[in-house]
């Protein structure tokens, strides 16, 4: 089914849709979005066409559809102008919604990612026979959870790895609950 998608939606080659589909992503998401990023977003996914993006780029900002700013860590952004959001409003029907929810879909997928790659800190560290799991729940500063977790090698310590990155949310819910909820078995007295 996934191979049916990609095929329905090929790379975009041609750099005036590609112009408005990097306006459009800009516009949804209503935030100044890193250089790599956007790049990561809409090549990494097969979305736009290296070439063309690169065209597409050069552009938008010569043609004042974008800026680029460069924070205090030297991190550049991409910033739609109003230029830009003009083209995102009044042009986004010229390209299809297939592309544009595919588009949209696989930056709210990135976000999250990286945002779950802040918050959840894994590690993997040799034993002698096996490896840990470390795994860190990170809030402002603090440790929210600090564990480890034994794997016989280092495929299913990375696999767990994996699993628990899928939802760390989710993990961290779960061993709270397991704390919370956590019950002394009652002893059966009786004689049978």
């Amino acid at each position: 089914m996934l191979k049916m998608a990609k095929m329905a939606t090929p790379p975009i080659m041609d750099s005036h849709t590609a112009n408005i589909l990097i306006c459009y992503l800009l516009y949804k998401i209503d935030k100044p979005v890193r250089t790599s990023h956007l790049y990561d977003i809409a090549v990494g996914n097969d979305i736009i066409n290296y070439f063309t993006y690169q065209e597409s780029i050069a552009y938008l900002l010569a043609h004042h559809s974008l800026t680029v700013t460069q924070r205090r860590d030297g991190v550049e952004y991409y910033t739609l102008t109003e230029t830009g959001v003009r083209t995102a409003k009044e042009l986004r029907n010229y390209v299809g919604k297939a592309y544009r929810d595919k588009l949209v879909s696989a930056a709210l997928r990135y976000f999250a990612r990286i945002k779950r790659e802040s918050e959840v800190k894994i590690d993997y560290i040799p034993l002698k026979k096996g490896y840990y799991v470390h795994v860190r729940c990170l809030d402002v500063g603090d440790d929210l959870l600090d564990m480890k977790l034994y794997a016989p090698d280092y495929t299913q310590a990375k696999f767990l790895g994996e699993q628990i990155m899928l939802n760390p949310a989710g993990f961290y819910g779960k061993i709270l609950d397991a704390a919370f909820y956590n019950q002394e078995m009652p002893l059966d007295l009786q004689d049978n």
